[in-house]
């Protein structure tokens, strides 16, 4: 009954903890309801050969053998160029009867047969598929499969973020109840309550906001999974058939989340209010002292000294992976949470740093750094926000844009054109040009891992040379050959002149010697191989085109042959497009691919809403005890106005706390990850999103003010 009535009472206090834990259980709800429909995502029915029994689709798989400890498995990859159905078992299978063809491709047919025959005159040298796996043979089921991929990174991603913001904003809103109830908690000991008593109460009231506010919460959830169905297929990052499905399990995750989640963030707050004793039912210092013990010193110095170990054991050990989205997004959460319980220890020097002039500037200042409790919880959920928009927005553009700069420093050509099937160019005066086409190479590691390496086959390696500039370390490219190959440093043999073994992208077993070694970069430099070696179905798509020096020919004149040549065809249907160097690098390497700003921006939402949340409900909590501090200032002289502005700025100040901390954190990340580009020998800069910082900023502030304004503290000082 006593928590019940605490509750009653302290409702205002809580407010902000139910919304949080409410809104997290919604998100996790309605994300968990998106996974569970990607993992079970429904069959879909056959297209292209929906009437035939049985489809014989041309090998796909390159399987080779690998060790697996003392025994020898099998490990297969999807081959870049599979192969067709080949003329001979067609003619085997026309004898079992009807085949279906789907115009002039021959990657697969449709049988109409008894599959066990199909697969005895198929043998190896096709696949049988029968029942729902017919639908391998529709081209969209890779495309899907890969979106679905997506929408579960996605959303996996937005749930962990979602569950650390929510426990922060929870066990900072905990915590600070119980540094205001602390007369409160000493004269419930000064009646002959216990420490475990107060600490059951404590939990008890946090486990009632947990279960009421998890209820809330699923069936917040139930109702925005839709939504969030519709807005991910809206924004293409889920094909176009994404539906949700009927799980249950989401809400039971959802529901026992929340309540975990408001449970743990108490626990630490209760411990300490167990340590509340009489004496503190008599104390009225408006100081706060004590606000750092040990323990939490401690803490806080071990997460900090983990999160910068870890950042330099992967800048030394794979600062590849640094670029890495699953890298950039949790790893900011460490140092986030090692400053968060710093706060307090570093909210004096930096408030005292902070010139303020006037009468007014010094009560904020000394205001504030007396106040370090109420200064730390403001600022805190303004680093988490500040932190995750500096982190993730400048990770994944200074990534972006390293690749942007270094498709730059290899690409010479003045024009590129490029398509699907590109017909032959032929010979342009004045101009070098260089054909090429996508394919792979596989190649088996250590002895148990299959390794696949994009690649580019040349036609002419001489003339791709001249209008390319590999970051070559080692050998020449202009001794490629049919027998040869061009690797990168994250390839396990990589000495020139080393005769290595490989899969062509067909599935082409050939012994290729190494000629030239190129730097490991941000793994966009892959192995380029000859024509000869491109496979079986390899189509160039791909030509450059550099102006030949001193020939006299200008850049228009080359332009307009070029696209006379692939856009004039029957009427501008010559299968390829031509833009100039810089147009096809701004096209095919922008900044940050417009799907991963998206949900970047969603998550720096989610985040933004709860550090809303987190001020509101803390400047409320702040703001209905601090009556007899405001008439005291009216007492001594001072304004209504001026006490308004004083308490705005004891708001902005802590805004400013928290953006200082959260600027540091992104400059540790961005840093870590500028030193990781410079040792793959990456020639880019830090790109630092001041844009959306500032918008955060600029979101706390206003919310900050606009909650101390509307508590009508204007009224309350007279």
């Amino acid at each position: 009954m006593m928590v019940f009535a605490f509750l009653r009472a302290r409702w205002v206090s809580l407010l902000g903890a139910f919304v949080a834990v409410a809104l997290g259980v919604s998100l996790v709800a309605a994300m968990g309801l998106g996974l569970a429909s990607t993992l079970s995502a429904p069959e879909r029915e056959p297209v292209r050969f929906a009437g035939s029994p049985v489809v014989v689709m041309g090998q796909d798989l390159l399987t080779v053998p690998v060790e697996r400890g003392p025994d020898i498995g099998y490990v297969s990859k999807p081959l870049a160029h599979p192969h067709p159905v080949d003329i001979e078992l067609l003619r085997e299978l026309r004898r079992l009867g009807p085949v279906r063809t789907d115009g002039s491709k021959r990657d697969a047919v449709g049988v109409d047969a008894a599959a066990s025959d199909v697969r005895e005159v198929v043998g190896k040298r096709a696949r049988v598929l029968t029942g729902g796996e017919r639908r391998l043979a529709d081209p969209g089921t890779a495309r899907d499969a890969e979106a679905l991929v997506a929408v579960n990174s996605f959303l996996g991603t937005a749930g962990g973020v979602s569950a650390f913001v929510s426990v922060f904003v929870t066990a900072s809103t905990f915590a600070f109840v119980v540094a205001l109830r602390r007369r409160e908690l000493g004269l419930l000991r000064m009646a002959g309550a216990t420490p475990g008593q107060v600490r059951r109460t404590l939990l008890g009231e946090a486990l009632a906001v947990g279960v009421m506010a998890s209820g809330v919460g699923c069936a917040l959830g139930s109702w925005g999974a839709p939504v969030l169905a519709e807005r991910l297929v809206g924004a293409e990052i889920a094909p176009e058939w994404f539906e949700l499905g009927d799980a249950v399990w989401p809400y039971h995750l959802a529901f026992w989340v929340g309540v975990l989640v408001a449970f743990s963030g108490a626990w630490i707050a209760s411990r300490r209010a167990g340590r509340v004793g009489p004496v503190d039912a008599l104390r009225d210092a408006s100081v706060d002292s004590g606000v750092m013990p040990w323990s939490r010193r401690i803490v806080g110095a071990a997460l900090l000294a983990a999160g910068l170990g870890m950042l330099g054991w992967t800048l030394w050990s794979d600062p590849a992976a640094l670029m890495k989205r699953k890298t950039y997004t949790t790893q900011p959460m460490i140092l986030i949470t090692a400053l968060a319980a710093l706060t307090p220890l570093l909210v004096r020097p930096v408030v005292r740093a902070v010139p303020l002039p006037g009468a007014v500037g010094l009560l904020v200042r000394e205001n504030s750094a007396a106040s370090v409790r109420r200064t730390a919880a403001v600022a805190a959920p303004v680093l988490v926000t500040v932190a995750l928009a500096g982190s993730l927005l400048g990770s994944a553009e200074t990534a972006g844009a390293a690749r942007a700069a270094e498709a730059r420093e290899r690409t010479g050509a003045d024009f590129v054109v490029t398509g699907d099937e590109l017909k032959p160019v032929g010979r342009v005066d004045g101009a070098v040009v260089a054909a090429s086409s996508s394919t792979a190479v596989y190649v088996r590691e250590e002895g148990s891992a299959l390794i696949r390496s994009d690649a580019r086959a040349v036609e002419d390696p001489a003339a791709f040379a001249s209008v390319s500039r590999l970051p070559v370390v080692d050998g020449d490219v202009h001794d490629l050959d049919d027998r040869s190959i061009v690797v990168n440093e994250e390839w396990e043999r990589r000495r020139v002149g080393e005769w290595v073994d490989v899969w062509l992208g067909d599935g082409r077993a050939a012994r290729l010697r190494i000629v030239a070694v190129l730097e490991r970069g941000t793994g966009d430099n892959g192995a380029y191989v000859t024509s000869a070696n491109a496979g079986a179905g390899a189509g160039v798509d791909r030509v450059d085109v550099g102006l030949r020096a001193g020939s006299g020919v200008g850049r228009g004149e080359v332009g307009a042959v070029l696209r006379d040549r692939v856009e004039g065809v029957d009427g501008g249907g010559g299968g390829g497009v031509v833009r100039s160097g810089e147009q096809w690098l701004a096209d095919t390497y922008p900044v940050t691919k417009a799907q991963t700003r998206l949900g970047l921006l969603t998550l720096l939402g989610i985040a933004l809403v709860y550090t809303a949340i987190s001020l509101a409900g803390t400047l409320l909590m702040a703001t209905s005890v601090r009556g007899p501090e405001l008439r005291a200032l009216r007492m001594a002289g001072a304004t209504g106005r001026q006490v308004r502005m004083v308490v705005a700025g004891e708001t902005l100040l802590a805004v400013a706390v928290g953006t200082v901390l959260g600027v540091a954190v992104t400059l540790v990340n961005l840093g870590g990850l500028s030193a990781g580009l410079a040792r793959l020998s990456v020639p880019a800069g830090v790109v630092v999103p001041w844009g959306a910082v500032g918008v955060c900023v600029v979101g706390c502030a206003v919310v900050g003010v606009g909650v101390v304004q509307v508590c009508g503290l204007g009224r309350r000082e007279g």
